[in-house]
């Protein structure tokens, strides 16, 4: 009996001193950084986290592991100047950390704090494996996010479920896309491009999926899954007996079909989908379902009564589970939003800092609605990025400005928290830093006050030059302003295919002229002087490529238009001139790019 009790006094001793989750995370930033920090985890009904020092040490407090990594990151953000970033996830911090000269305390009302499209799955992470995703967890923790998008291993949860609706393997593979063309798949758009997906792949998505959510869940996050909102292969009237809508054309693909939610078969396909679902990933707080995205038949839908099926569908997997739905365009319509009981479903307002949608009077959105989403929570959402396309883009502005409006509107008594829905990531930074901070920060501020701070945690000190940069690029190129629909950055004039009347290069950005290239071209000239003195710091060397192909662009842009003048004009020495200035700016930009991974 001694023995026992001693071996259990020796099990407890050890729980005692089990790493907090962000002193593993701080461990994996900087091998043994967790013994540089005091992690403090108490009860708290409002989100908050506190920087203070303790026993010599910088200490962060929080009631959840993930607000004490967003209070870790503001910590190395705003006293030591070190800024983790999508380029730079792992630094050697100082022996010696600075302490607060009092206590820093900051809290939130937004408790839902989302993360991802299913198009960044699909443009950005199709292929990563456990190490990028460990980094990407990580970034999303110490930004605070706690409602990520786990949709990785669908494609598993699809082939099993299709597997007991008597579908064979040939068949399942000519219905789930392949990994890069799975975002639209899943928003029900398209069927079977990019397959076949082979069975290591179903596997490694399998355990890969447990990984993700295992961290996820570990950080206090509440992972997103995709749930089922009727979507059926094409064929399924003449396969399965069912009744569906929506059989047709998606921009050239075949669209899957969508059964009717009166069909008896409704629930027992959307069970089967629900417990292969659970076998894999468990049970969630949320889940995502988009009905109707970007079109598909309405003919004979009730839709009110659709969202009442799918929400219980949802619901018999989980008694307490919200319904998490995109705000896109027209959907979700204001009948199906009829049929969901307040507090089962929450909208994205997908693109906030565009098209607001969330009753702003002033908003340029064509799908605008007087009431908002009404009676629904719903969350403040940055898109910012289409196609996964690189270049400089944001809306400083209208982001800071939209948020405190919608927060102080009629509106915001609904608005529980914010997103980021980027169709592709790893780019712009520094409008991630600002949407993710808007929460902590109670009383509005302006970008130039934001930036100063924002420069010096990025490149570890401040410098004139570097700040009238960034000056430069927020009243420019960052500062796409309200009315103006583009969707992303302005399209690489290199990027086009050849013609004499070149602007855009994609079909759907509405790109529309809102600053001078040569302003940026004079910006990136200010940020280069800065390179003697930060040639050491990631951050900075990943920023001077970044800003200067973004020149280069700009300048190309300029030349093609000499170019065409030339043309015009009949001026054959100025046309050969420009062309060879803008073919050397092309493989200037290559040579650039080339530097870095």
């Amino acid at each position: 009996m001694r023995q026992i009790i001693s071996t259990l006094s020796f099990i407890v001793s050890l729980s005692s001193f089990a790493a907090h989750p962000v002193e593993d995370l701080l461990n994996r930033i900087d091998s043994g950084a967790s013994q540089k920090f005091v992690i403090i985890q108490t009860k708290s009904p409002t989100d908050f986290f506190e920087i203070s020092t303790v026993n010599g040490k910088p200490a962060i407090t929080g009631n959840s592991p993930v607000n004490i990594a967003a209070g870790l990151n503001w910590y190395l953000k705003y006293y030591p100047h070190i800024h983790l970033s999508w380029n730079n996830m792992h630094v050697e911090m100082p022996d010696s950390l600075p302490l607060p000269v009092k206590p820093e305390r900051h809290e939130t009302t937004a408790t839902q704090r989302y993360y991802l499209n299913y198009c960044t799955h699909s443009y950005s992470m199709a292929f990563w494996d456990w190490n990028r995703w460990q980094e990407e967890i990580d970034w999303m923790a110490l930004h605070g996010i706690n409602m990520p998008l786990a949709m990785t291993g669908t494609d598993v949860v699809w082939a099993n479920t299709l597997k007991r609706l008597g579908y064979n393997d040939e068949e399942i593979s000519s219905f789930v896309a392949g990994p890069a063309f799975q975002a639209w798949w899943l928003m029900n758009n398209l069927e079977g491009w990019g397959g076949p997906n082979t069975p290591q792949w179903y596997a490694d998505r399998a355990e890969l999926q447990r990984k993700i959510l295992a961290r996820m869940r570990q950080l206090g996050m509440d992972p997103v899954l995709p749930g089922y909102s009727g979507m059926v292969p094409h064929d399924a009237d003449e396969r399965l007996g069912c009744q569906v809508s929506g059989k047709g054309i998606w921009n050239g693909f075949t669209r899957p079909a969508f059964i009717k939610t009166d069909d008896p078969l409704f629930e027992r396909i959307s069970g089967i989908y629900y417990d292969e679902l659970t076998k894999l990933c468990g049970t969630s707080k949320y889940y995502s379902m988009d009905p109707f995205h970007e079109g598909g038949s309405l003919e004979g839908v009730d839709l009110a009564h659709c969202g009442s099926i799918i929400a219980r569908a949802m619901k018999r997997a989980n008694p307490d589970a919200v319904w998490v739905i995109q705000g896109w365009n027209e959907n979700p319509r204001a009948e199906l939003l009829q049929g969901v009981a307040k507090g089962d479903i929450v909208v994205l307002d997908l693109a906030s800092e565009i098209k607001p949608n969330w009753g702003d009077p002033e908003s340029p959105s064509p799908y605008k609605r007087p009431d908002g989403f009404w009676p629904h929570n719903w969350m403040y959402c940055m898109l910012l990025n289409f196609g996964g396309n690189v270049g400089l883009h944001g809306r400083m502005d209208c982001v800071i400005n939209g948020y405190y409006k919608a927060r102080q509107s009629k509106y915001g008594a609904t608005l529980t928290g914010i997103g980021l829905t980027p169709e592709g990531i790893e780019n712009n930074p520094v409008m991630y830093e600002l949407q993710t901070e808007l929460i902590w920060r109670p009383e509005k501020f302006t970008k130039q006050q934001w930036l100063a701070s924002y420069a010096q945690a990025r490149y570890g000190a401040s410098d004139a030059d570097i700040d009238s940069c960034w000056k430069k690029l927020s009243e420019t190129i960052y500062n796409c302003p309200s009315g103006n629909l583009q969707q992303g950055t302005t399209e690489s004039v290199f990027c086009a295919r050849p013609s004499e009347n070149v602007w855009q290069v994609s079909s759907w950005s509405r790109m529309k002229p809102y600053y001078e290239p040569q302003h940026v071209i004079d910006a990136a000239a200010l940020f280069v002087k800065a390179a003697d003195k930060f040639r050491n710091v990631e951050n900075y060397n990943y920023d001077i490529v970044d800003i200067v192909r973004q020149a280069i662009a700009e300048k190309g842009r300029l030349t093609y238009m000499e170019m065409i003048d030339a043309l015009t004009n009949a001026d054959t020495l100025a046309f050969d001139s420009a062309s060879n200035r803008f073919l050397s700016l092309i493989k200037g930009q290559d040579e650039l790019l080339n530097t870095r991974p």
